[in-house]
């Protein structure tokens, strides 16, 4: 199965932010495949912050077969010190055909190409299918830490070049 990535527009991002979703989204969105509002509020954010730029798209993860979106994924920061974390989810409908794992190597080639030197997912240690997309996208644990949700998260690491 093939995926392309779709960048999500300035407007789409402020309806759902708002916690709306524009029709054009809704005929082609698997259920649970669109970003949180709260997602598209940070991208909004970053955009506010830096202008337009890798760091601040929210992207849809587009399933090649049917144009059907199937998830979305992006960066949570602009790099510090060169890591930039980043941030994936896919439909429930959708989930076990690769789109996560392609979605996280797409983001970290980005990075890169972009000037970041290390990629950072945090993932929750009982979600094993996330843990697995971590590794197969080829990122190490290398650590953990408490979030802003007061939850333990692993934390997953790809190197430029590794």
């Amino acid at each position: 199965m093939t995926f392309t990535l779709l960048p999500l527009s300035k407007p789409q991002l402020e309806w759902l932010a708002a916690s709306q979703v524009p029709e054009e989204l809704q005929l082609r969105a698997e259920p649970g495949s669109l970003p949180p509002s709260f997602v598209a509020a940070r991208s909004l954010e970053l955009e506010a912050e830096a202008g337009p730029s890798p760091w601040s798209t929210t992207f849809l993860i587009v399933r090649s077969e049917d144009a059907r979106y199937v998830g979305a994924c992006g960066f949570k920061t602009a790099p510090h010190s060169g890591r930039v974390a980043v941030g994936y989810g896919v439909s429930p409908a959708a989930r076990g055909n690769g789109a996560a794992t392609w979605a996280l190597k797409m983001l970290s080639e980005l990075a890169f190409e972009a000037g970041a030197s290390e990629v950072l997912a945090e993932v929750l240690p009982e979600n094993t299918a996330s843990i697995r997309v971590a590794q197969k996208a080829g990122f190490t644990q290398v650590g953990t830490r408490i979030d802003e949700d007061s939850e333990l998260v692993l934390q997953w690491l790809r190197r430029s070049g590794a």
